[in-house]
Order: C-alpha cells, then structure tokens, then sequence
C-alpha cells in the first residue's frame, strides 16, 4: 500500500501492519495516533502480543468500516506445541501439566485436525478481554478468581497440518470471526490425550487483504516522518 499524506489519514484510509511480537493491537494504534496526529483511529480485530501479523486499522472516515473487516474470514499459520498446557493455552503463562507424547502418530494428529474443523461452541480462554461482570477475564483470571465463559459458535474452514516435528505441529487455519487459535490448540491437545498450547501465531489473511501487503511497523513510521 501506497503512503498517503498526513490529512489523507486525517480524512480516512485503512492502514495494513504487521504487528510486531509482543506490542498489543492497541499499542499499535496509540502509536499511529501519535504519529499521523489523527483523532479518529482504530483497529479491526485483535491480535495478542504473542502474534505477529496481519493488522487492518481504520482511520477518520473509514473507521465507519472496522466491523465489516472484522467480520471477514481470517487465516493464520501456528505452531502448536503437544505434551505441557498453560492456563492461557499459550506462552503468556507458565506451565501447568507435562504429559510424555511418544505414544502420538501422524494418523491421531491428522484425526484431531479432522474432528476440529467445521462449525461447533468454542470455549474462549479466559485469559482473554472477553468481559465478565463489566470487568475484562483475564483481569479476574490473574487475580485467580473463578471465570466461566460461555461457548461461541465457530466455524473452522480450514484445519491443514503443515508439517510435524513433535512436541512441534505447524498448521494452516482458515476460519470464522471469533475464533481463538489458541482455544483450537488446547482443544487439540485434548483431542490428542497429551494436551497442547499454543507456541506461535502469524495472521497471514484479514479477507482479501494479506501479510505481503502490510507495512513492517518501523518503516511505516519511518515513511511518515520522512514527509516532515
């Protein structure tokens, strides 16, 4: 994508990063807001400071779009990592179980990807901003309060497994608005018997839009403050 001028972005336009490793969606547009000295700015559709990838922001006028993107297909490519679990099905927490693998096939392996595509109730993680009582989950998960959250429908389009190299699984997702890779890790640990979590996350695909299209952060930054 091309760089516009600073009142372009005022107006409104949509702005493609890839999200560096452990800044928060939010951060990103905190620091787009400061850089384009734009009121009006958000971003459609969260990505965890463990994910790197896709991020659309909307600013200005085309801020009126954020729900239509967020709710488009996405697809990512993960690792997932069989034999230990956290309670945040990922590495923001430490391991709470350790279970031997060595029994595992690619045949049980292909079975679970199977079992775990197409429409079900997916159960979010609730180390998540899913809100409870007015209050974000994971608030209440870190202070060790009791959190249920209820199941959502999902729709898995596309469960490929890439490659295996256990305790190691590279997978391909293509899924619906809503869906939590790290949810679908953890319940691919359990359809495994040995549990699983999730060790990496790239959004590769926000609709029509792709990874190759977006900006590396920094020289997004760089490009703006060349204008000056």
């Amino acid at each position: 994508m091309e760089i516009l001028s600073r009142d372009e972005y005022t107006s409104g336009a949509t702005i493609l990063i890839d999200k560096p490793l452990t800044w928060t969606s939010f951060d990103v547009v905190k620091k787009l807001r400061h850089l384009l000295k734009v009121k009006k700015i958000g971003h459609a559709g969260t990505l965890d400071p463990l994910a790197t990838g896709l991020l659309i922001l909307c600013t200005g006028k085309m801020t009126k779009q954020i729900e239509s993107y967020q709710a488009e297909e996405k697809e990512y490519q993960a690792t997932f990592t069989i034999g230990k679990t956290t309670p945040s099905f990922d590495l923001e927490t430490d391991f709470d179980s350790e279970l031997d693998f060595s029994e595992v096939t690619n045949t049980m392996i292909t079975k679970a990807a199977k079992e775990l595509t197409g429409a079900f109730m997916q159960t979010p993680p609730i180390y998540s901003a899913i809100k409870k009582d007015g209050i974000p989950s994971y608030k209440k998960a870190r202070r060790k309060e009791n959190v249920t959250l209820e199941p959502r429908p999902v729709e898995i389009k596309v469960f490929e497994i890439m490659s295996v190299e256990l305790p190691k699984v590279d997978v391909r997702i293509v899924c619906s608005k809503g869906t939590y890779i790290r949810s679908l890790a953890h319940d691919f640990g359990q359809k495994l018997g040995v549990g699983a979590h999730l060790s990496q996350l790239v959004r590769t695909r926000i609709g029509t839009y792709q990874l190759n299209e977006a900006w590396q952060l920094d020289t997004f930054v760089d490009r703006i403050n060349s204008q000056q």
